[in-house]
């Protein structure tokens, strides 16, 4: 494995000019991993490899290799009435009908890596790019518009199974208008340490701090795709179980309860996060998470529902849109070996700017609680009066005098064979058995205590 200090791989923008590799001590330690080299300066493709706006030469873009109809836009070219702005830089590239841009990459085999690029759509369409590093791929649904400005970023995950691969962004659609493929920006590629289990938490990734790269420059946060599995998940351990992606957020541009990272849940019952994870049946357990808001303007009554097991519980939170954050506890009996942890947001919200956005989660916690001991009813200690029969005792002759044996607290009627003995503070009476010779009564009583 390569030093945690090392670039893993390059991959490339289109930002007209150099951008030269962060040192891993400059960044977040979360970050520390990410290769994000701009293109470098006047790296426009040659006037006989451009029709236009058209790249027509396969190898034209440095670093990467194009298929079917690209495009090289510069920031503030207009597509009819629409201006297309480039957020991060001077100039991005669209994907037409079933093109791509592809780039090698040297990986670790056998690590996991996130990919995160920032796209945007230009037209009405079902837009959706396939992303892809064989033998993984995934399609990435952009028709749903979740910042203000056109652009959100997303993020894909893959398993290395080579020490070179290609990573490939495919626009898979066909329309009448080439023109109206999706635009793509900046892209990095981070290296992911899934976390372990510990004794302190049944989850992993409890505060989400490992996830994928943030564009340092951008304000939206990263989308997690919906319908991502755990084992290639951009956020280890978790996975979307909805239609709609959840959103990854930085203590940089957000208000975030714990740490540098948490989830916004953006689209109400649509954008579900899930976690499985191994549990004892009939063992009871709390699950703990913090609920709040990420500090982004959005405002209202908010409402998250958590479920595990058969444990569920609804946490409501006032959000006035300028951070803040409540916990909140889940406690619940497991009734199968694999439980699943499940958040989602009860309604839908939306900024005044119109942007999808929600309750944040951060800080969960899953632990198995013991029983409480049983406690053992304590004898009520009996306080005696000198006028309250304490007890009789009947034993053998050959071990009566051994035994300790207590007194009586008033004088009982007298019996047949019987003895009785005078003490200061109490009278031995002994009674005899009817003329057997094997047992005898020993009875105390006290006198003038």
């Amino acid at each position: 494995m390569r030093s945690r200090e090392r670039w893993a791989s390059t991959v490339q923008s289109w930002r007209g000019q150099r951008r030269a590799p962060v040192a891993a001590g400059a960044m977040n330690a979360s970050d520390n991993l990410a290769q994000y080299v701009s293109h470098a300066s006047h790296d426009w493709p040659e006037a006989s490899e451009m029709n236009g706006t058209q790249v027509t030469g396969r190898y034209a873009i440095p670093q990467w290799e194009i298929s079917g109809f690209v495009e090289y836009i510069e920031s503030g070219h207009k597509q009819g009435d629409m201006l297309l702005v480039v957020p991060e830089g001077a100039y991005a590239v669209r994907l037409g009908n079933e093109a791509s841009i592809k780039q090698k990459l040297t990986v670790v085999k056998g690590m996991y890596y996130s990919i995160t690029f920032s796209a945007a759509r230009t037209c009405a369409q079902d837009e959706r790019l396939n992303v892809s590093v064989t033998p993984d791929s995934g399609v990435l649904p952009i028709q749903t518009m979740y910042g203000s400005v056109g652009w959100d970023s997303y993020a894909w995950a893959f398993r290395a199974l080579f020490e070179v691969v290609h990573l490939v962004i495919h626009n898979p659609g066909v329309e009448e208008d080439p023109a109206c493929g999706p635009l793509i920006d900046s892209v990095a590629i981070k290296t992911l340490y899934p976390p372990r289990l510990t004794r302190d938490n049944l989850l992993k990734n409890r505060d989400f701090e490992e996830g994928p790269y943030v564009f340092p420059n951008t304000t939206w946060g990263v989308l997690i795709p919906p319908n991502i599995e755990d084992d290639h998940s951009p956020l280890p351990g978790w996975m979307v179980e909805s239609l709609k992606a959840v959103k990854y957020i930085d203590s940089d541009h957000f208000s975030v309860p714990r740490g540098k990272r948490a989830v916004e849940l953006v689209a109400g019952k649509e954008s579900a996060l899930a976690q499985v994870t191994r549990t004892i049946p009939g063992n009871v357990y709390t699950l703990t998470f913090s609920v709040g808001d990420a500090g982004n303007g959005c405002v209202g009554s908010m409402v998250v529902e958590a479920f595990a097991a058969r444990g569920t519980v609804k946490i409501p939170y006032e959000s006035n849109g300028t951070g803040g954050y409540k916990r909140a506890v889940v406690r619940f009996t497991a009734t199968v070996e694999r439980t699943r942890v499940v958040f989602l947001s009860t309604f839908y919200h939306t900024k005044t700017d119109g942007s999808l956005c929600g309750p944040v989660v951060d800080d969960v916690s899953l632990l198995s609680v013991r029983s409480p001991p049983r406690r053992l009813k304590k004898k009520k200690k009996k306080v005696w009066r000198h006028d309250q029969t304490i007890s009789s005792y009947t034993k053998p002759i050959s071990t009566a005098t051994e035994e300790a044996h207590p007194p009586f607290a008033s004088e009982p009627t007298a019996l047949p064979n019987q003895q009785t003995v005078d003490y200061p503070n109490f009278k031995l009476v002994l009674v005899g058995d009817g003329g057997t010779g094997d047992r005898f009564h020993l009875l105390f009583y006290l006198v003038n205590v």
